[in-house]
């Protein structure tokens, strides 16, 4: 398979040795997310005595602390459109290892007992053929050894894309947009897994249904998250 499909580093799509993933010249031109950073959603932030983002300051979100990867900015942009719209399927991958190399110790200090991937509606997984964030849950949990939730939160209706949307748009597009499977027993403390992270609308949406269904905290993690202020 490497041979008809070799492995590309997923910023530059320069072949890479199996295994390599970022090559190290995208590797040192990524934007990191330094400190400070806000304490509840992991945003930067520019003043070391603002404890929060401007979004977690106005409004209560239901989850405890996330976490991302990288600002969403380019190249990340452009590797996670490559990812979700142009079926680079592996990139998956590459993304969980970071994870796990990165945040594994947070994981595990949080005693996270379940991963759960934020779900797609049915109509635009048939469309995509695959859920992203599910995908990156699966091989997070392998990385881990964390059990992966895969049915537990699904999408009760279709709802508008959340980029298109103001704050009270948003809130009002989720309203009632997830819902948890009743055969599922609830764990104490979850690991939400997304590709993007934006004001935290989807986020608390599903920790809020997460909770009602008796878990008791709600961590989230995702590839990239925008700027704070």
């Amino acid at each position: 398979m490497d041979l008809l499909y070799p492995p590309v580093c997923p910023f530059c799509e320069k072949i890479q040795k199996p295994g390599t993933g970022i090559c190290d010249s995208c590797r040192e031109k990524l934007p990191a997310i330094r400190e400070p950073q806000c304490m509840k959603c992991g945003k930067p932030v520019k003043a070391w005595e603002k404890e929060y983002c401007c979004d977690c300051e106005r409004r209560r979100l239901d989850f405890e602390q996330g976490r991302s990867l990288w600002l969403h900015v380019p190249p990340v942009v452009q590797a996670i459109y490559q990812f979700k719209f142009h079926n680079k399927r592996y990139y998956a991958e590459i993304f969980a290892r970071e994870m796990a190399d990165r945040y594994g110790r947070w994981i595990r200090e949080h005693e996270i007992e379940e991963i759960i991937p934020v779900p797609l509606h049915p109509s635009r997984l048939r469309a995509r053929g695959f859920n992203q964030a599910g995908l990156l849950a699966e091989r997070l949990s392998d990385e881990l050894q964390i059990p992966a939730g895969k049915n537990v939160v699904y999408r009760i209706r279709k709802t508008k894309p959340q980029k298109q949307l103001d704050d009270r748009e948003r809130a009002k597009n989720l309203e009632h947009a997830f819902g948890v499977s009743r055969r599922w027993k609830a764990p104490k403390s979850v690991l939400l897994i997304d590709d993007i992270y934006t004001t935290g609308s989807t986020i608390h949406r599903i920790s809020k249904v997460l909770k009602k269904a008796g878990v008791e905290k709600v961590y989230f993690l995702t590839i990239s998250i925008g700027q704070g202020l």
